[in-house]
C-alpha cells in the first residue's frame, strides 16, 4: 500500500505528464488492475468471505457462491451480486 507521500508524489508526476505519458501510464495501470484482479481471482475459494462498494458506495459483504472466467457471484442479504474480480476484497 502507498505512503500519502507516495501518492503526493504521484499527483505532482501526473500533473506533469503529456498526453502520451498519461495513454501509457493508463494502459499499465490497466495492466496491473487486471494482474491483482486475476491473482485475487486465484485466491478465492466458493465460501469466502468477501467485500464490495456496491451502487450508491454502499459497503457490501457476503460469500463467494461461484467463480467465473470474469465475474464472481456473491451472495448477500441484499441479493446475488456479479462483481468483478479487481472490485473484491477478502474478508477476515
Amino acid at each position: 500500500m502507498l505512503t500519502t507521500t507516495d501518492m503526493e508524489t504521484m499527483g505532482s508526476l501526473v500533473s506533469k505528464m503529456s498526453l502520451e505519458d498519461i495513454s501509457t501510464f493508463s494502459d499499465r495501470m490497466n495492466l496491473q488492475r487486471t494482474f491483482l484482479g486475476k491473482d485475487l481471482m486465484r485466491s478465492l475459494v466458493i465460501g469466502d468471505k468477501v467485500s464490495f462498494t456496491g451502487r450508491g458506495g454502499v459497503l457490501v459483504e457476503g460469500t463467494v457462491e461461484k467463480i467465473a472466467i470474469k465475474n464472481v457471484s456473491v451472495n448477500t442479504d441484499r441479493g446475488r451480486w456479479r462483481v468483478p474480480a479487481s472490485m473484491l476484497t477478502k474478508v477476515a
